[in-house]
């Protein structure tokens, strides 16, 4: 079985590069103009949400690096320690929505620090997979299509998030 898992893995990629052009042949699409065709609007796009993603990443420098984000895990320790959510996890919980990379880079901050095998690794690693970056994905989306007024969708998405954590915290605390 794993022979089969590692021979389907090399050849997935160089399979797919050979079906898509095929599948394109069979139903008469000009296949290469096709592409190019995307990617010119692709490069559209991300010319058109360029400011969105500088604003969001100079938002999210200025949070980090102003002490806000210090200040927010202070506030919030007390509440924390009731619930018994460990204190080290809130700076990945505040920074996931706002910025994968930032919240990568401290969930791999804490696996150095904790050990991936600890329990604030392991809800650390199961937060990266159980939230999503909700201020992202609402900058890319909703800039590139044009969207103004985003209604509830940043409450639902914050929401989502909370949820996410919180369970990630209550099933990792059961299970490990």
């Amino acid at each position: 079985m794993t022979e089969l898992c590692n021979q389907l893995s090399v050849w997935a990629i160089p399979l797919i590069l050979l079906i898509i052009p095929l599948a394109g042949l069979v139903r008469r699409v000009r296949v290469y103009e096709a592409f190019v065709e995307g990617a010119a609007e692709g490069f559209s796009n991300a010319i058109r949400i360029m400011p969105f993603l500088v604003a969001m990443m100079v938002a999210i420098s200025i949070f980090r690096d102003s002490g806000a984000l210090d200040e927010c895990v202070a506030l919030l320790k007390p509440l924390l320690l009731k619930a018994g959510i460990p204190v080290e996890l809130v700076p990945l919980a505040i920074m996931r929505p706002l910025s994968g990379t930032g919240a990568i880079g401290l969930a791999s901050e804490l696996l150095n620090t904790q050990g991936p095998d600890s329990l604030v690794g392991r809800i650390a690693s199961t937060v990266i997979g159980s939230t999503d970056t909700t201020f992202y994905i609402l900058t890319v989306y909703f800039g590139s299509v044009g969207v103004i007024n985003p209604r509830y969708s940043i409450l639902v998405g914050l929401i989502g998030d909370l949820f996410g954590f919180i369970g990630s915290v209550f099933i990792c605390k059961m299970l490990f």
